[in-house]
């Protein structure tokens, strides 16, 4: 039988990141009771009684998503573990195993590789995650490693990206920004190098930049202090794409609308003037610029004054109804509609 050909397809770019994940997963059934969600949210979740395991895997393609001429193997082996466990935690659930698969080509001596997995070790023995499997394979093409998580959380206290509701609260965590413009400073050096590779970059006073970049944090601090604080979010995601990609794949997932002010997006003063000196919009890199693995939740506007209690968490918008789309009110109260980055155009 002769294949029928959707005319939808274009290219991957324009169909973009999870335009494919979609179009491609619609091919698949659920024959399981116990598979609750898959595609289209931050992890799987897998029934077990009152308690559901969320699973989440992620795959890191060296020259792809990291660059050896300016990544440390042991800051690498950190931020594979802290981006995997990131989705667990955009699901309210705690990390607790990893599996990770190693394909490295004869170039990587065993000291190498003894790196690579102490950065794993550390974020691990940090957040109390146990190596629950371990893989290696030869490669002729780099590194490339993917990372397994799994996680736990009681069935009443799940969050999705389906949830959020019109007039609640739009809320996020951490500042944005800041691991992409470490990413462009770290460019910008490399190419430096490649012109004199007697040039030794002085970047201590963007420590803060190259961290965010290099070494990640998984928000478990942030999705603890809710729980103390008696706020369960009404929907969430993980912001690992930017902030406007997150925000319109939330509010797709729950057929809303939203509404962010600029003047309310949480940028770090050294983000903004690192931003401000490459003559860079810091608004445009905090919505599309990527990496900065914080949470993005909504919650409902009766846990506002609770909220309070909770550091590091910026109130940045409302929701609204579907038809209203998703916008930005800029500085200049002008209107913008928000829009994804493309397939292609970010490093995840």
């Amino acid at each position: 039988m002769e294949q029928e050909v959707n005319p939808k397809v274009e290219e991957l770019k324009e169909l973009g990141k999870f335009g494919l994940i979609n179009f491609l997963g619609e091919k698949f059934s659920h024959y399981n009771s116990s598979t609750l969600s898959g595609l289209g949210e931050n992890a799987a979740v897998i029934a077990h009684g009152n308690t559901d395991s969320v699973v989440s895997s992620k795959l890191f393609i060296e020259n792809i998503h990291f660059d050896m001429t300016y990544v440390p193997l042991k800051h690498l082996g950190y931020k594979t573990i802290t981006v995997a466990v990131a989705d667990i935690v955009a699901m309210n659930a705690l990390p607790k195993q990893v599996l990770v698969n190693i394909a490295i080509s004869n170039r990587f001596s065993l000291e190498a590789v003894n790196e690579l997995t102490d950065g794993m070790q550390l974020c691990c023995d940090r957040y109390g995650i146990d190596l629950a499997g371990l893989d290696m394979s030869s490669s002729q093409t780099g590194l490339i490693i993917t990372v397994t998580a799994v996680g736990e959380v009681e069935e009443k206290s799940l969050v999705q990206r389906v949830g959020a509701k019109e007039n609640e609260l739009i809320c996020v965590s951490g500042d944005l920004g800041a691991a992409y413009t470490g990413l462009i400073l770290l460019e910008r050096e490399k190419k430096v190098f490649e012109v004199n590779p007697n040039e030794q970059p002085n970047l201590e006073e963007y420590s803060y930049l190259l961290e965010r970049q290099l070494k990640p944090e998984p928000r478990v601090d942030i999705i603890q202090k809710l729980k103390e604080a008696g706020i369960t979010p009404t929907s969430m995601t993980n912001v690992n794409d930017g902030l406007a990609s997150a925000l319109i794949h939330l509010c797709k997932a729950s057929k809303v609308g939203s509404v962010i002010f600029e003047n309310k997006l949480p940028i770090d003063l050294l983000t903004f003037r690192t931003l401000k000196d490459l003559n860079i919009v810091s608004t445009t890199i905090a919505l599309n610029g990527g990496e900065d693995y914080e949470l993005l939740f909504t919650i409902a506007q009766k846990d506002y004054e609770d909220l309070k209690k909770v550091d590091n968490v910026s109130v940045i918008g409302y929701i609204k109804e579907e038809a209203a789309g998703n916008q930005l009110i800029t500085n200049d109260d002008r209107q913008i509609e928000l829009r994804a980055q493309g397939f292609g155009e970010v490093r995840d």
